[in-house]
């Protein structure tokens, strides 16, 4: 019995040890010789995870974000780095939903801006300017390289130079090249003007926008006018022209509604994140026809890559370069070395009763010192009978090359009135010809637009109008005399300078001479010329 209890009392002890063990001596077949041996006590030692096997949690490492520069849609690239504050403010809310109501508005504009964005992007990126500088174009116009206005001053190209600022930061302009509506240098230019506006008002990029507009000066005195009478010089404070104080308001609408196309429920066409155009110099003078030869593709898409090129070939001094589709560069370079000197086509032209060297170029779409050149002559005389070598276009076609100017010339009627029309919120091109009777293609050949073309509030058109003295509508060729100046003949004739300067290709730094023809568009019935 004593065994049975002893036995009982060892089971007991080894069920209250945290780490048991029994030793059990071997028995000589005496039931009394148990032993028990009981472990010293110990500090408790973690409970031993089962045997079956557990799998540890994965640890997957989160993606890295993606930088602008590798994002697949280019409005994304730009639209992560804005930097300017999108103020609750009436006039950015209107032209918000403007934006926001008329979406084919900025499918236009982002099909028109497809092959230069990107290069526009990666340059301001290069000067670390706000990215918001690269939607100006849109509001400036409409992303349309061959735009011009013809109202206070004539600017034009994707930038909208004016003439003075042009020549200020060295865009050139002559018979043959127009460098405000060379997509490449004139984004160079805007750069370097954005660049000092911005340093002149201390990186208040409001500021300087709004002096990309208005001009420095104006700005400057609303912001003295301000500090004066102890108010706030913020852009949104000053006192400034009607057309600025919604120019500003407009580019940061545009901003929101691109950074928040989602939010808003509006498509943008994607532009693809990548170098659409490059630039090639065949280093001479090369007519536009041979040049789409050289790289395998049509006139027409060359131009809308150059529009800075007036003529049928670019200038016989320069520049000479062109922006091309990347995967046609190297065809180019081939063919433009291969042919070098026969960039140009000659004609043998037969001097006739009563030609000029000034005629003969005219009628060939270049100038007298091109053919002086060609042919060695060192003044413009020439004699009836001689045989002179005269460059002439590769491709005869009557809207080739022209400038904007020109081809709206072509455009305008000789028995109509001009008046102008600004457009309102609602309006279409549509709208507009139907209450002036006349077609939706008239008018938009009238502004030098595609009858697709979307309209912008504020902006202005040409209507030409019945008139009672339409009749008297001519145009007038005015001999110089000493002592003329544009801006008197201009007043004489009863028309703008700026307009006399774009009829006849000059520019305000040109002196008239005696004798020298101007082309005039008068209405006769208003001067007693």
């Amino acid at each position: 019995m004593t065994s049975k209890y002893i036995w009982v009392l060892a089971l007991l002890l080894a069920g209250c040890q945290n780490t048991p063990t029994s030793t059990e001596s071997k028995t000589d077949g005496s039931e009394a010789t148990q032993t028990v041996s009981v472990t010293p006590e110990v500090a408790p030692v973690p409970k031993v995870a089962p045997t079956k096997s557990v799998k540890k949690p994965i640890t997957r490492s989160k993606p890295a974000e993606l930088t602008p520069q590798q994002q697949e849609n280019l409005w994304d690239r730009i639209s992560m780095q804005f930097k300017l504050e999108v103020p609750d403010d009436p006039q950015v809310d209107y032209y918000r939903t403007w934006y926001l109501k008329h979406p084919e508005h900025l499918k236009t504009v982002s099909e028109r801006a497809a092959p230069f964005l990107y290069m526009i992007t990666t340059r301001i990126e290069e000067r670390n300017l706000p990215l918001e500088l690269a939607l100006l174009p849109v509001v400036e116009s409409s992303f349309d390289p061959f735009a011009y206005s013809y109202g206070g001053g004539s600017a034009a190209g994707l930038w909208q130079f004016m003439p003075v600022t042009a020549e200020r930061f060295g865009l050139e302009r002559n018979y043959w090249y127009d460098g405000r509506r060379d997509v490449s240098a004139s984004t160079d230019a805007a750069l370097d003007y954005m660049s000092l506006l911005g340093q002149r008002f201390d990186g208040s990029w409001d500021n300087a926008i709004a002096a990309y507009n208005s001009g420095g000066g104006r700005v400057s005195s609303a912001i003295r006018k301000n500090k004066k009478a102890g108010k706030p010089t913020d852009f949104f404070s000053l006192d400034l022209p009607k057309e600025t104080r919604q120019y500003v308001p407009k580019l940061l609408a545009l901003a929101d509604v691109i950074a928040n196309s989602k939010a808003y429920g509006i498509e943008i066409p994607t532009i693809a994140n990548k170098p659409v155009l490059t630039s090639v110099n065949p280093k001479e003078q090369l007519d536009l026809t041979i040049a789409a030869q050289y790289a395998g593709i049509s006139v027409k898409e060359l131009q809308s890559y150059n529009p800075g090129f007036k003529k049928w070939a670019t200038s016989p001094t320069g520049p000479y370069s062109f922006l091309i589709p990347i995967d046609k560069a190297e065809h180019f370079e081939q063919q433009a070395t291969k042919n070098r000197g026969k960039g140009i086509k000659l004609i043998r032209y037969k001097v006739k009763a009563g030609d000029t060297l000034s005629v003969i170029a005219r009628n060939n779409q270049t100038t007298s010192q091109v053919i002086q050149k060609a042919n060695g002559l060192k003044s413009t005389n020439i004699r009836i009978g001689q045989l002179l070598m005269v460059p002439k276009s590769a491709q005869q076609n009557p809207s080739y090359g022209r400038s904007s100017n020109t081809r709206l010339a072509k455009s305008t009627p000789s028995n109509k009135a001009k008046s102008s029309y600004t457009v309102r919120s609602g309006d279409s091109l549509w709208s507009i010809a139907k209450k002036n009777h006349i077609s939706t293609n008239t008018l938009a050949s009238w502004n030098s637009m595609s009858s697709k073309d979307s309209l912008r509030i504020g902006q202005k058109l040409v209507i030409w109008t019945d008139s009672k003295n339409s009749s008297t509508l001519r145009t007038v060729f005015y001999n110089v005399r000493s002592g003329d100046t544009v801006g008197a003949i201009a007043q004489k004739f009863k028309v703008k300078t700026a307009d006399v300067l774009s009829w006849n290709d000059l520019s305000h730094k040109d002196y008239l001479k005696p004798g020298q023809k101007l082309k005039l568009y008068i209405n006769e019935s208003e001067t007693n010329a």
